[in-house]
């Protein structure tokens, strides 16, 4: 039996590691949080999920300003993605709390479900090339991205010299955000486990832009906050420690992303997605019983 504040103070310490590794990775905190959380802390997997996704948000709120600053998240195509990812999480985080509550073994096969999403991105990612400064030329844009004119450029310290990069693909990446910001919405855990290789590997983004843009768009997913707090899933004890290490830890990742060298990045990337999807998986088959209780 431990003491009251062990666990608030072992979620400020939890999650101010989450927050160092979401901004350099691009993957919001909740993709972490909500698998490791529930399996480390004794919280109801719903208070999990709404502090997910409030941890998402504030991590992403609290590293875009400084990535904005020096030119790596792109404004622009937050502007066409944001409208749409509002709309999906809403959806997404009503109809999580209803699977929840009207079919409790639904959630174990959506998160299993989810788990094998995560991994097929994470082989995608693994045996892909170019990921780091993808080349798009001017006959790969499509006419959207043309007419919006989103381009962008930034100084890279490893390479000493200003990179400039078009993107491709607008439309179809405008389609998949939408189902990215459904399943953030549903299971609380921010979108940046998808954000980052769709703008890399479909939409041509370089790896670096794709990690610092997916942070400005995770918080296109706040409005599903509310649905969250209007069904008292929002437990202070759980969300309050947990926001002040993610706003901690993501100040000083925004910092690490800008030097770090793009490759280092690449394989972070990789790795989170490979641990999340692991738990995912684990956590479904336990639940559904396929598994005895391994974690």
């Amino acid at each position: 039996m431990v003491d009251w504040w062990f666990w608030p103070l072992f979620l400020f310490i939890f999650t101010l590691l989450i927050g160092i590794i979401s901004p350099v990775s691009g993957v919001g905190g909740g993709v972490l949080y909500v698998p490791l959380a529930t399996v480390l802390t004794p919280f109801n997997v719903d208070f999990i999920r709404g502090a997910g996704l409030v941890m998402a948000v504030v991590s992403a709120l609290s590293s875009v300003p400084y990535l904005l600053r020096v030119g790596l998240a792109n404004i622009r195509l937050y502007a066409v993605i944001a409208p749409i990812m509002v709309i999906t999480s809403v959806i997404g985080g009503m109809v999580g709390l209803w699977v929840s509550n009207a079919f409790p073994g639904g959630q174990h096969y959506v998160k299993l479900l989810l788990g094998i999403i995560i991994l097929i991105v994470f082989v995608i990612m693994i045996t892909s090339k170019r990921l780091e400064f993808p080349e798009v030329r001017d006959e790969d844009v499509d006419s959207w991205s043309r007419k919006l004119g989103i381009v962008g450029e930034w100084y890279e310290p490893s390479l000493e010299r200003i990179v400039h990069y078009k993107i491709k693909n607008l439309p179809v990446g405008m389609a998949m955000f939408g189902v990215i910001g459904f399943i953030a919405g549903m299971f609380g855990l921010g979108a940046g486990w998808a954000n980052v290789p769709l703008l890399n590997l479909v939409m041509g983004a370089p790896i670096k832009v794709a990690t610092a843009t997916s942070m400005l768009i995770i918080t296109a997913n706040a409005p599903a906050i509310g649905i969250y707090l209007s069904k008292g899933a929002v437990l202070p004890v759980v969300v309050v420690p947990s926001i002040l290490g993610i706003t901690i830890g993501a100040r000083i990742g925004a910092k690490v992303a800008e030097i770090i060298r793009p490759a280092f990045v690449r394989w972070l990337v990789i790795g989170v997605l490979f641990l999340a999807g692991v738990l995912n998986i684990i956590k479904g088959l336990e639940g559904l019983g396929y598994l005895p209780h391994i974690i």
